[in-house]
């Protein structure tokens, strides 16, 4: 974490312990993000039933939520990538609704289409699996383009077209989409302008030794943590996730540290190793995700910390690698942690 001395440069006035106002020193008391910190402990606490470990995957969700974003998740089969999503679904009283995607899946496969109703005489909407709160697109990537592009609408406006007519989706509306790394017969790589609509990229690897013991011990005693029904998950006040949503955009981000961040993104743009940098887009993601990590931790205003924890799943699929960059084994994590580096952090 940052030293204390930055984090009280950088902590608001509106932070001070007290004011003066017409020679009256009155206390203040910070407005806390409180619903944002009760939503962080509940959803930690409930997802350790399903989820072994992954703690920092499982902020990374959390902080899509708060966010109101979207996320890409990357991991090989069998780490509990759907698990996760269909676990927190179930946490948040979501509506959750899984698409398995194949080279041969068609728009009208996960928006729906108007049926005609011969009793009736008159065409009906049979609504899609879109048609959801938490929408788990499984390997998105074997989804065909013109598949991709009916997705592309309903992430960016919450909405989908079907027969011309529009359609609105859930204000809590999030696509959760999974990818093989490891895996590329048979794909349409996503292109770049719809990778920049995710608001993360979430990297899952394997668990450590212990948690994989745990796993084996929680498989032995009779627990299958896919029986969401017998797991006791315990589920949030309905109103909770709208009400941390909102203290999540009142996170205060002082001068400083908007520069800092637009200094962050902007290197990318004319980096050595990099041909394509952010968009303004992700400047803005950028500090989106970082107040989502502020008001985990409990805090209405930003410190550089949130903003170098939400660099890299921010900004990983952004980044374009020159061929000689990738030869060389460069990856965009490496990128960024140079970026991060030769960046002066506000004091």
């Amino acid at each position: 974490m940052a030293d204390t001395d930055a984090i009280a440069a950088i902590k608001p006035a509106s932070e001070a312990q007290t004011v003066e106002s017409g020679g009256i020193v009155t206390d203040v008391q910070p407005s806390a993000p409180r619903e944002a910190g009760r939503l962080a402990a509940h959803g930690r606490a409930e997802m350790a039933k399903a989820i072994v470990g992954q703690r920092e995957f499982v902020d990374q969700l959390l902080a899509v939520l708060l966010s109101g974003g979207h996320a890409l998740i990357e991991g090989v089969p069998g780490i509990a990538k759907t698990l996760a999503v269909k676990a927190l679904a179930r946490i948040c009283c979501l509506a959750f609704q899984r698409v398995q995607c194949t080279p041969d899946l068609m728009p009208a496969d996960i928006l729906g289409s108007n049926i005609f109703n011969l009793a009736a005489g008159s065409f009906s909407l049979h609504r899609g699996p879109i048609f959801t709160d938490f929408l788990l697109v499984d390997e998105v990537n074997r989804m065909p383009p013109r598949t991709q592009a009916a997705l592309l609408e309903s992430m960016e406006e919450r909405q989908v077209t079907i027969d011309g007519v529009r359609h609105p989706l859930s204000s809590f509306f999030t696509v959760f989409a999974t990818e093989n790394p490891v895996e590329f017969e048979g794909t349409y790589p996503l292109p770049e302008a719809q990778l920049d609509r995710f608001l993360l990229k979430i990297r899952i690897g394997y668990p450590d030794a212990q948690h994989e013991v745990e796993i084996l011990e929680r498989y032995q005693t009779g627990r299958d943590p896919h029986d969401l029904d017998r797991l006791g998950l315990i589920a949030m006040d309905a109103d909770l996730l709208a009400a941390a949503r909102q203290e999540t955009i009142a996170v205060r981000v002082e001068p400083a540290l908007l520069n800092y961040i637009s200094a962050i993104v902007r290197r990318t743009r004319d980096w050595p190793s990099l041909t394509l940098g952010a968009s303004p887009r992700a400047t803005v993601f950028l500090m989106s995700a970082a107040k989502a990590f502020a008001a985990l931790d409990g805090r209405n205003y930003l410190i550089p910390d949130d903003v170098k924890s939400a660099a890299f799943p921010v900004l990983r699929h952004r980044l374009v690698l020159r061929p000689e960059a990738d030869l060389e084994g460069i990856t965009p994590d490496r990128v960024i942690t140079d970026i991060l580096e030769a960046t002066e952090v506000p004091k």
